[in-house]
């Protein structure tokens, strides 16, 4: 006879962690500086001893000892020491997929003893079942340790769920992303994005690269990125852009191995007209002007 008196219930998993991507814990120097990365999946930084400033996206935060953010997939993120106070710093990235996970775009929080004391757990854990170097921010790979207790990484995964579920139900004790908006910082962000988009574009110099491509490369909108990048070079992108081509042009020219027609060609113009069309609206001389210029002071 079938016994009906037991039905299987499947528990609910609002918050499941599939993967770790990276486990680390950093003793930087007072000078410390990360220049930054994106990737496809989250990550938190937590502030062991000291203080420490990040950057998301265009926006910077001071973060103290206990505080904890949440970097999420494709955000542009990095961090400095703040020249001052050497922090220790513990950052974990992880794969998951559940819905509540949302809860943890752009924010912060400071962490509470208990909350502190999953995030040891963790920590323990993580340092038994994998092998050094913890501390390289160029390493991100997890090697397994051929000693480690049974259930250690299945430990990790436990009480970093642990973790997210108690700060997701404990979300009054956050702290607001705003309340740690730093304007020196967001400032230092705001250089350090315009650093990054005159590099992209000097490394396409022989290309023909339109606006979209550069404020889409860096995941911003079209007036966020004209905005910032005049503010901090006091000219518009493309501008900017069309400059570099010709400053690079007139090296060419000096050297003289080329002729007008390659220029462009290399340089990536539809024909030599328009280049020397280019070339005087902006240096206020045609490029055979220049080179008889150039030519004369010899």
């Amino acid at each position: 006879m079938k016994d009906s008196y037991f039905t299987p219930t499947k528990l609910n998993e609002p918050l499941s962690i599939k993967q770790l991507v990276s486990f680390h814990y950093f003793e930087f120097s007072k000078d410390f500086a990360f220049e930054g990365e994106k990737h496809d999946f989250w990550e938190f930084v937590y502030v062991d001893k000291g203080e420490l400033e990040v950057f998301a996206d265009t926006d910077g935060y001071q973060l103290k000892q206990g505080d904890m953010i949440f970097h999420k997939p494709n955000e542009f993120h990095g961090v400095w020491a703040n020249k001052k106070i050497a922090p220790n710093v513990i950052i974990l990235s992880f794969i998951c997929f559940s819905k509540e996970i949302a809860f943890f775009e752009n924010k912060i929080f400071t962490l509470d003893a208990e909350q502190q004391e999953l995030l040891a757990k963790i920590m323990k854990h993580g340092f038994a079942a994998f092998t050094p170097p913890f501390d390289d921010p160029r390493n991100h790979a997890l090697t397994r340790n051929s000693e480690a207790p049974i259930g250690s990484e299945q430990l990790i995964k436990l009480y970093l769920e642990m973790l997210l579920i108690h700060l997701r139900n404990t979300g009054d004790k956050l702290v607001r992303r705003e309340q740690r908006l730093s304007a020196s910082i967001k400032q230092r962000s705001e250089e350090d994005l315009v650093s990054r988009m005159c590099a992209y574009m000097e490394e396409h110099i022989y290309e023909d690269i339109r606006l979209e491509h550069i404020y889409k490369t860096f995941h911003l909108s079209k007036s966020h990125a004209l905005t910032i990048f005049k503010k901090n070079k006091d000219v518009s992108i493309m501008k900017y852009y069309r400059h570099l081509k010709i400053q690079l042009a007139k090296r060419m020219i000096r050297e003289q191995r080329h002729t007008f027609t390659e220029i462009a060609e290399q340089l990536h113009y539809g024909s030599v007209h328009s280049f020397s069309r280019h070339f005087k609206s902006i240096t206020d001389m045609s490029p055979s002007e220049y080179l008889r210029t150039v030519m004369a002071k010899i």
